[in-house]
């Protein structure tokens, strides 16, 4: 039995996904991820919304097409080549904020803001930082991870870190979550 609900992608995701493999960007969200991310930024309407890891934009595409009119999201990542396929497709939707950033140091001089929901696809507000990113988060804000299941392209050692991670994540009082053996392993927590 096949459980699949085909919704229509947002306009811009064939386009962003044929720029990303020509650009050779091995590293974006799985579809079904990001079908997810869609559907938990509807869930909060004039929501502030933090992408640590845009890479060329294929989850921000979803997230903006989930997100109201009233919404607004930030997207931060350190690769300029990748970032300009965002831009090329998404920097007219004056929801979106594309940051030319380090994610550590974005979030440093950031850390006094609070969003409703943060996507943590890059090493910082994920393996970096993480007290720093959790502590952004708003009561009953979102806190969505992906890569969580071993990946053919990680590196040795990461594996151990992803289980860190869980433990540490697992450990935590003020937030509650949950994971999913589904796409490439999810985990989503809810600040309390």
């Amino acid at each position: 039995m096949n459980i699949t609900i085909a919704q229509a992608p947002p306009t811009s995701y064939e386009a962003i996904l044929r720029a990303t493999a020509d650009a050779g960007f091995t590293m974006a969200s799985d579809r079904e991820t990001c079908r997810l991310l869609r559907t938990l930024a509807i869930s909060k309407p004039g929501g502030h919304f933090l992408e640590l890891g845009t890479g060329t934009g294929l989850s921000t595409a979803w997230i903006l097409d989930g997100m109201d009119q009233l919404s607004t999201l930030i997207s931060v990542d350190n690769a300029p080549a990748f970032l300009g396929i965002a831009r090329q497709y998404l920097g007219e939707d004056r929801r979106l904020t594309l940051a030319e950033s380090d994610g550590g140091e974005w979030i440093e001089r950031h850390k006094s803001e609070k969003f409703d929901y943060i996507f943590a696809d890059t090493w910082h507000g994920k393996y970096l930082m993480l007290e720093e990113a959790l502590n952004m988060l708003k009561p009953g804000g979102l806190y969505i991870l992906d890569d969580m299941l071993p990946q053919p392209n990680w590196p040795d050692g990461h594996q151990e870190k992803a289980m860190r991670l869980i433990a540490s994540l697992e450990a935590r009082e003020d937030i509650s979550f949950t994971s999913q053996e589904w796409a490439t392993g999810i985990i989503i927590g809810v600040k309390k």
